[in-house]
């Protein structure tokens, strides 16, 4: 019997995952991080706090699975909460789903994994890990749930965790896997859907950064591209690319953000149609397929810069090397997207098949 270590978080996904590895023969233990902890004066907590840690060992004793709660809070503060706060401090949009599935999830999981002389690993995301006929290479492919796929989430996964990975909710969609948990009496069944952010409450992620940063962020200019001053901003991580609302200023007509420039704490402001970028650049490549790790003129893909959108097709092109010997690729869509976001990942696709995907320069 093949040993597998499931990353569990106590809501519906991972329960199941580790449910459905089980039935299907698996010796299944989980492991849970505990990996920050907020105060608050309204009683409520994170998903990450030590009291939510906790609820995950009723769910595991309901399996009948093994179960350790790994204290990684450290680790956590020093490879996502600080790039998250210094990131909006530069003016960029972090993805934390993503720098944590990178650099402190999954590599932590594999490491405990070969620790427990585990075969695989295991979450509860939504996509499709495929071997395919190359054994030597794994593709990550979309969840068949449209609504659900997070693929768009671990397209920096290396090799090394792709060929020990099971997604068993992959192939299910999002109903089938609330029916099961129901069906089987998971005690957590009923469970609101994760937050956004797992180490924020809500969705304020301006007083997080606040409470964090390393340094005060001071007021500057709100300026239009046209050069005109038009007011002052509150601090440059309470803004983002794209963004509308919460400028604090009238205009004769809607603007939005159109640049943040850290180096004169600017921000520009624009029109709709200055927001729409038909080419941008990308840095920190992660290739998932190897046969676009070559020196062609440009290769055709459909490319997703935010998890909400739809992919579209653009070309993407090898660009030059950053001083740090990190490589730079320029994608050009067919037709102008909407607020490409410095800090946002840019993920490749063909048809379902993940190719890679990078940060927005």
């Amino acid at each position: 019997m093949k040993k597998v270590i499931v990353a569990m978080s106590g809501g519906v996904d991972s329960s199941v995952a580790a449910y459905l590895l089980k039935e299907q023969g698996y010796e299944v233990e989980g492991v849970t991080y505990y990996m920050y902890e907020q105060e608050s004066s309204n009683g409520q907590t994170t998903c990450t706090s030590l009291k939510s840690v906790k609820e995950v060992a009723n769910v595991a004793d309901y399996l009948g699975i093994k179960h350790e709660i790994i204290d990684i809070r450290k680790e956590f503060s020093k490879m996502v909460i600080e790039p998250f706060v210094n990131a909006y401090q530069k003016g960029e949009t972090p993805n934390p789903c993503i720098i944590c599935n990178r650099f402190v999830k999954f590599p932590m999981l594999l490491k405990k994994a070969k620790q427990r002389d585990a075969s695989y690993i295991s979450t509860g995301h939504y996509a499709i890990v495929d071997m395919g006929s190359n054994k030597s290479r794994v593709s990550l492919r979309k969840g068949i749930d449209p609504k659900k796929d997070q693929s768009y989430f671990l397209y920096a996964l290396n090799q090394d965790i792709l060929k020990n990975l099971i997604l068993p909710l992959g192939t299910m969609t999002k109903e089938q896997i609330k029916e099961i948990a129901l069906k089987i009496g998971l005690p957590l069944a009923k469970r609101q859907e994760s937050q956004e952010i797992c180490f924020i409450q809500g969705s304020n992620y301006k007083e997080f950064v606040k409470a964090h940063q390393s340094y005060i962020s001071k007021p500057g200019p709100i300026v239009h591209i046209n050069g005109e001053k038009l007011g002052e901003h509150k601090g440059i991580y309470n803004y983002t690319v794209g963004q509308r609302k919460g400028l604090g200023m009238a205009f004769h007509e809607p603007l939005y953000i159109i640049k943040i420039d850290p180096t004169t704490n600017t921000i520009f402001v624009g029109q709709r149609e200055y927001a729409e970028k038909k080419e941008f650049f990308v840095t920190e490549i992660n290739w998932i397929q190897e046969r676009f790790q070559t020196s062609e003129t440009f290769i055709k893909a459909f490319v997703k810069i935010r998890s909400t959108m739809k992919e579209r097709p653009a070309k993407i092109y090898l660009y030059n090397e950053n001083d740090d010997g990190n490589q730079i690729f320029r994608i050009v869509f067919d037709e102008p997207q909407w607020a490409p976001a410095p800090g946002q990942s840019a993920v490749f696709y063909d048809k379902d098949i993940v190719i890679g995907g990078g940060i927005i320069l």
